[in-house]
């Protein structure tokens, strides 16, 4: 039985720390930089590969020895040549793992040839891994790579909140442990629900898709492939959208016959979710007590009825939920039933309002320009960048405060190209709807409906969204809307 050096095993328990730490978090820059033999606090464009580079020429001088297989090993030396082969092989195929996101992306819901997947199961087995375990590992690889590529592409801003979404996504991913993913959760994910709290616009679905993209997928080594796409892995299903008799069917799906209008048999979003992926209800807080209890007990025992159909099916998938209105809502049943939330809250990330990240960096706001003008474009374009951060900074102004998110950005951008200035809506009610609301109070000639119109109407002009309304009025979205909009015809004559 071979052994490591006591400087081999320094080493290489450095390799397997890094591997186990959050990619987005100081500790993995720490570890990356002690491997490179670099200084605390070190940073550069180059440094990473030397980090690369070290890992590689101590696993390579082992392969020269004759001593590059985990089977020569005790059970701790084998740990760490565990994650140091692992770590090598990852980095060597990060550009193949890349480019088959890319093509997925294009190629949709067929999974895609994937003929370096063999060659990496034969290094690990020429490393002492068994064929199984290899072909598991090449999978976790995958999913590690596409969990950062979704997170680190799709979630950008480098202020601290923003950083903390990060880690608290890859930690919804893979736990706070990757030993312990690996060793106990990694097929037992469906197990843990998970609650985005955020304001309207402000990335919830984005950060929802990061989740439900970057389920465990298998190898299956004989067809070249892995055995599903990511791309079938996250289906989305905002509940706002839906009238109270319409959302079951769209959840749960219906036989045929089991209501007037049901002419065939229809897929609901349980049935369609894959094992390896996540389905997302956005704005759960807008639906009522009956749907809550049946989405409880999917949740529960894993199982769900369509309309009209009594035989159980199976549902396998994780559950995201999201809502934007404010945690202390959400408690002591005044939105959601207390069992159902906290059967949903197996974690807890809370997505930052977009004047939160620029007031802890306002250098963001140029990050994210860049962002957008590239997905417009298709390129990067630092010129398009500076004409839309210039014409910001002018209307509406470095203290703006975004209430629609980056959703709003994202549009300020369009417009300033399209019409080269931006102007949001007013942030403050009409003085004249104010002083009708006070007088009418003031005087108890205002009936209840005009009231609560006008007081919704006002929110709506404040805060530019009917979610926001719902939230602030306590009231469901589609009652906000119908309120809104009465106070629209009283008071905009």
């Amino acid at each position: 039985m071979n052994h490591l050096s006591s400087s081999e095993r320094c080493f290489f328990q450095l390799v397997h720390e890094a591997v186990y730490a959050n990619p987005f978090s100081d500790l993995r820059r720490q570890k990356d930089n002690e491997i490179a033999g670099l200084f605390p606090g070190t940073s550069g464009d180059g440094e990473f590969e030397t980090t690369l580079a070290r890992v590689h020429q101590h696993i390579d001088r082992l392969e020269r020895q004759g001593r590059a297989s985990i089977n020569q090993y005790d059970p701790n030396d084998q740990e760490l040549l565990t994650s140091s082969f692992l770590f090598d092989l990852f980095h060597r195929y990060t550009d193949h793992f890349d480019r088959l996101i890319l093509d997925q992306l294009q190629a949709g819901e067929q999974s895609l040839p994937a003929p370096f997947v063999s060659k990496a199961i034969d290094e690990l087995c020429g490393w002492g891994f068994d064929r199984p375990m290899a072909r598991r590992y090449v999978a976790m690889c995958y999913q590690l790579r596409r969990a950062f590529f979704f997170i680190d592409k799709n979630l950008k801003g480098r202020s601290d909140s923003m950083r903390r979404l990060r880690e608290d996504l890859w930690n919804n991913v893979f736990t706070h442990n990757m030993g312990l993913y690996h060793r106990f959760l990694w097929s037992r994910m469906e197990d843990f629900s998970t609650m985005l709290l955020g304001e309207t616009g402000s990335g919830k679905g984005t950060a929802a898709m990061a989740i439900g993209r970057s389920g465990f997928i298998p190898v299956d080594e004989k067809k070249g492939c892995f055995t599903e796409s990511f791309t079938r892995c996250f289906i989305a299903l905002n509940l706002s959208q839906f009238p109270e008799t319409l959302i079951e069917s769209e959840l749960f799906g219906h036989r045929k016959g089991a209501f007037t209008g049901a002419v065939d048999d229809y897929e609901g979003l349980f049935d369609r979710c894959s094992p390896h992926g996540a389905i997302f209800l956005d704005e759960i807080g807008e639906v009522g007590e009956p749907i809550q209890i049946k989405l409880l007990q999917v949740i529960q025992d894993r199982f769900f009825k369509r309309v009209g159909d009594h035989r159980p099916r199976p549902f396998r998938g994780r559950v995201i939920a999201a809502t934007n209105r404010p945690a202390e809502q959400l408690i002591g049943g005044q939105t959601l039933r207390e069992d159902f939330y906290y059967r949903l809250c197996s974690d807890i990330i809370i997505v930052p309002p977009l004047r939160q990240r620029l007031g802890e960096d306002a250098a963001e706001l140029e990050d994210l320009i860049a962002v957008v003008i590239e997905r417009i474009v298709g390129e990067p374009s630092s010129e398009l960048v500076a004409l839309v951060n210039k014409q910001i900074s002018r209307t509406p102004g470095s203290d703006y405060p975004w209430p629609g998110n980056v959703r709003e950005l994202e549009q300020c951008v369009r417009r300033i190209l399209l019409k080269q200035s931006y102007s949001p809506l007013a942030t403050q009610p009409a003085k004249d709807l104010l002083s009708t609301l006070k007088n009418g109070l003031e005087s108890q000639t205002l009936d209840l409906k005009t009231l609560v119109a006008g007081y919704c109407y006002c929110l709506y002009q404040s805060h530019g969204t009917i979610e926001a309304v719902a939230r602030m009025a306590g009231l469901d979205r589609r009652t906000a809307k119908k309120h809104i909009d009465t106070g629209r015809q009283l008071f905009s004559q």
